[in-house]
């Protein structure tokens, strides 16, 4: 299997966020790949060089307004002030309820609310070329697998599933996952299901795919009345329009058990084979590890190797795509123990 890197991850690097009100380090940093990418090397897989440009395929999944602005933010932030180059710029109002999202507003910090969905996903001085390029990665792995590959990875950050297709959020940028089930589309694969096993639910993979029927999203995730995006992610969310039936969301009370995790992944399994898929694209959230610090699953090392043979059984050419995990020192193991025990089928 073939791993297609970010070259320009490390661009991404904010040094603090805000989590539950208080200013933290970050969770999300660059060592989160480091540690995967040593994993890997140690472990002997191949490695390949994004060679697919993301641009098209972005156009399709992310409207151009929000794309703009994402690629010239930081340029926006230098333009309040020079001395911004020393600061992060975090939203503080948001058009909720009642309120006009149509109209740009002059105000940075504004514009920054209107495409923002929290205040814990900081822009740094080379976010857009780290998130572009993890966006060509993503291109680049699904290519490869519609070209005949069974499976590739894409091993970057910042992660992809929270993204909307107008907004950030959760730490994300661009979503990798659905630019990886475009591409595949426009390379010929009918049906693409999307997998997401983060234990944070891909609410802007959802919402980007939520009114079609050639593409499925599943998500098993902690239940959103208790955890993290909250606002998305409940079981009666079951798509719309020609969408509607092609949204299946599995989320488990805080603290859920491998066994009911587990559970879940058979049903996940089942509606991806009965819609007959093309083409799997696998959001790979490793934190539902047992040691992960914003999560309350509790899988070990081992189970990540068992998520991986059971993915494999289902013999559909897979795309892997990282998203969260953040205990950074087991993620490289988590990460190749799925891959590893796919490849076992």
């Amino acid at each position: 299997m073939l791993t297609f890197h970010n070259p320009l991850h490390a661009r991404h690097a904010p040094v603090h966020e805000f989590f539950r009100g208080e200013r933290v380090p970050c969770f999300e940093k660059p060592e989160r790949v480091v540690y995967v990418e040593q994993a890997l090397r140690e472990r002997g897989h191949a490695w390949a060089v994004p060679d697919t440009d993301s641009s098209a395929v972005l156009a399709q999944v992310h409207t151009p307004r929000y794309l703009a602005f994402l690629q010239t933010a930081w340029a926006q932030w230098l333009a309040v002030s020079p001395e911004n180059a020393q600061h992060q710029p975090f939203p503080s109002v948001w058009p909720v309820r009642t309120l006009r999202s149509d109209v740009e507003p002059q105000n940075f910090i504004a514009r920054l609310g209107l495409y923002s969905m929290d205040n814990g996903s900081p822009l740094a001085a080379g976010t857009w070329a780290a998130a572009k390029a993890g966006a060509d990665a993503a291109a680049s792995a699904a290519h490869s697998v519609g070209a005949g590959s069974r499976a590739a990875f894409c091993c970057t950050r910042p992660p992809g599933h929270h993204a909307g297709a107008d907004f950030m959020g959760g730490y994300c940028f661009l979503n990798n996952a659905a630019v990886a089930a475009q591409t595949l589309r426009n390379q010929g694969a009918r049906r693409v299901a999307v997998l997401d096993v983060d234990y944070h639910h891909g609410n802007g993979t959802q919402s980007i795919f939520y009114d079609r029927a050639d593409v499925l999203f599943v998500s098993i995730h902690g239940d959103p009345r208790t955890e993290y995006p909250f606002y998305l992610g409940h079981a009666d969310e079951t798509g719309e329009g020609p969408g509607a039936g092609f949204n299946l969301n599995l989320p488990l009370a805080a603290g859920s058990g491998v066994a009911a995790w587990f559970a879940a992944l058979d049903v996940a399994c089942q509606r991806i084979a009965q819609f007959g898929a093309d083409a799997l694209v696998v959001s790979l959230g490793l934190d539902s590890f047992e040691g992960d610090p914003i999560s309350t699953f509790a899988l070990t090392s081992d189970d990540f190797s068992r998520l991986g043979e059971r993915l494999g059984a289902l013999a559909v050419p897979t795309v892997f795509v990282l998203e969260g995990g953040y205990a950074a020192a087991e993620l490289g193991t988590n990460a190749v123990n799925v891959l590893e025990g796919f490849e076992q089928h």
